[in-house]
């Protein structure tokens, strides 16, 4: 079981999927965003085939059952790159909708993910994610009141999403 373990290894690093530290090495592919369904799923032309791309990290306002600021979610990320190139940095993850998880840099270098944060219309996922910048920038907009942080009392998406009925962590609508 020991000799399979180090060829198994070696393998993938003479592959190039894993570094010398032994973590999945990040990638990165380039596509024309040809939609928005939200301010967290994008659509991009790769390879002459639509990819669905979801936005690593975070969690938007959801734009079904008119959450607050989930239409300017979208509006931002559609005038951040709709129609433009951009790069997803990612680590060959898919989410259960057959969705790649990465962050979406436009062409102007801005990743949009943690934009999102900054300016109040997401939260850091942190469910799924301890990057500290994420939490940084969620606590800088909170302070900063703007955004979904500017409401009274803020319902997280996941909250949200959750039907009448369900109790906290019941959710069938993990995005």
């Amino acid at each position: 079981m020991r000799n399979f373990t180090y060829i198994f290894l070696f393998a993938l690093l003479s592959l190039g999927w894993i570094n010398k530290e032994n973590t999945i090495q990040s990638a990165t592919i380039f596509g024309k965003v040809i939609g928005i369904k939200d301010g967290d799923t994008i659509e991009i032309l790769y390879n002459g085939k639509p990819l669905k791309i979801r936005l690593a990290h975070i969690d938007c306002p959801e734009i079904k059952g008119s959450q607050p600021f989930g239409r300017a979610a979208k509006e931002y990320v559609s005038d951040q790159c709709f129609g433009h190139l951009v790069n997803i940095h990612h680590n060959n993850e898919y989410d259960r909708n057959k969705r790649l998880i990465g962050e979406v840099i436009n062409q102007k270098g801005i990743n949009i993910n943690k934009a999102l944060v900054s300016v109040g219309l997401a939260w850091h996922y942190k469910k799924y994610s301890t990057d500290a910048d994420y939490a940084k920038l969620e606590e800088s907009a909170r302070m900063q009141q703007i955004g979904v942080w500017s409401e009274p009392a803020p319902v997280a998406p996941w909250e949200w999403r959750k039907p009448v009925g369900k109790k906290v962590g019941e959710s069938k609508y993990e995005e």
